[in-house]
């Protein structure tokens, strides 16, 4: 039989991204709310361009936070200062909020679940218990055995080089970088298996004279070899489980020059790279973000929990690759459905595997909060957790701990298997 054959391609950006510059703004606020009133309710949204940064949304809290403050200091960190922020200003640029409080009618079906204000609801169980989803919606979760954190090999290797590509401006190894850039990464498949590197490609901001040298075309060579060499070759030959090949395509700054970006390039706004911040579109998406939502949301936290889900089944050995579909309806708290897709690979049948979720993963959203310490996590970690989270990928992540990336139901799950099915 003729091998099946096709390229499948995932991008990733840099922090310095407009649209990631409005993510980590909008998970700023939220970690510092979270971090002194854990029961904070926020829903931040932020747009960013030319000289101006723009924080508006739906707040309850019963703390105070400086959101200007937090704004400048997000932008200060991510480079956007001075000479090196290519005209978009941390200190200079105009900061504009809009809040509002959480709507009353979304905040009492979130507080008590419906389940909770049934007649028949078991009034021992404390409310806190029993919040309902704070919103309908669908979210998906994936997992599969391309890479040893079992996320897609594309998506993978495109956050490896955008995170490299961060850390080599940072560090002062390619000094003339700017904080915009982006990467991607095309993948041969042969039978469902990552066979070979396509194309990689990485599209940097930079400045437009490198050591005396402004002539662009040169300045262009400087920033192709430099970046083959400290951002392409490092990653494959320490990150990759494929390594490039002589026939690999190679495309660094294919527009030719990139000197002007982030905000003042481009307008931003927080919610608009759901895709990069998930499975690269390997996976179906629910299309809720996730930045600037507190853990009611179902959108962040549910989608958590699907990862969650499906990573323990890959682990397991249940599936090669695996996806779980959660759906909610405001209010309520159990899930209004529940849906394991394994594309054919599992060892049992999906119906089965359906019924190991069940049994074994509390999906409402006041377990999810709790299992996971969603509200906790960012005074467990000085204050700075979602933050992190928001440029280079959610899932997948090995950076930083993040409890949905645990793989702690493998086993578990692999011997109830087991006594289904001797295949496993």
């Amino acid at each position: 039989m003729t091998p099946r054959r096709f390229l499948f391609t995932s991008e990733s950006v840099t922090e310095g991204h407009p649209d990631k510059v409005c993510d980590q703004i909008s998970d700023a606020i939220l970690d510092e709310f979270l971090t002194k009133y854990p029961q904070s309710r926020v829903a931040a949204e932020t747009t960013v361009t030319t000289g101006m940064a723009l924080v508006c949304g739906e707040i309850t809290s019963d703390c105070y936070v400086d959101i200007p403050s937090v704004v400048r200091n997000t932008i200060k960190n991510i480079g956007y200062t001075g000479s090196r922020g290519g005209g978009f200003d941390a200190d200079t640029c105009a900061v504009l909020t809009s809040i509002d409080e959480q709507s009353c009618d979304i905040a009492g079906g979130v507080n008590k679940s419906l389940e909770a204000r049934s007649d028949n609801a078991d009034t021992s169980v404390s409310e806190t218990e029993n919040i309902g989803a704070g919103d309908q919606g669908i979210m998906f979760g994936y997992a599969c055995n391309e890479t040893p954190e079992l996320m897609p090999l594309p998506i993978s290797l495109a956050h490896k080089l955008s995170y490299r590509l961060a850390q080599v401006r940072k560090q002062g190894i390619l000094s003339y970088l700017r904080p915009d850039g982006k990467s991607q990464v095309t993948v041969e498949y042969v039978d469902g298996k990552p066979a070979k590197i396509n194309t990689v490609l990485i599209s940097t901001q930079h400045d437009p004279e490198i050591n005396g040298v402004s002539d662009n075309k040169k300045v262009q060579e400087i920033i192709r070899n430099d970046v083959k060499k400290y951002v392409i070759d490092y990653v494959f030959q320490n990150e990759s489980p494929i390594a490039l090949d002589s026939s690999t395509k190679i495309l660094v700054n294919p527009s030719g020059r990139f000197v002007v970006g982030g905000p003042q390039g481009d307008a931003g706004l927080t919610g608009r790279k759901i895709i990069v911040d998930t499975y690269g579109g390997y996976s179906r998406h629910g299309g809720g973000a996730f930045s600037g939502k507190d853990p009611t949301k179902v959108d962040r936290s549910a989608a958590y929990a699907a990862r969650y889900v499906a990573k323990n089944i890959v682990a397991a050995g249940l599936a090669d690759k695996c996806e779980i579909e959660l759906a909610y309806a405001i209010g309520v708290a159990e899930p209004v459905s529940i849906m394991v897709d394994t594309f054919g690979t599992g060892k049992i049948s999906d119906d089965e595997i359906s019924e190991l979720v069940s049994k074994n993963f509390d999906l409402r959203p006041a377990s999810i909060i709790s299992q996971f310490d969603l509200r906790g996590l960012p005074a467990k970690n000085g204050g700075k957790f979602y933050q992190l989270l928001a440029a280079y990928g959610h899932m997948g992540r090995t950076d930083i701990s993040v409890p949905w990336e645990q793989i702690d139901k493998a086993e578990s799950l692999k011997s109830q298997a087991c006594s289904l099915s001797c295949s496993c």
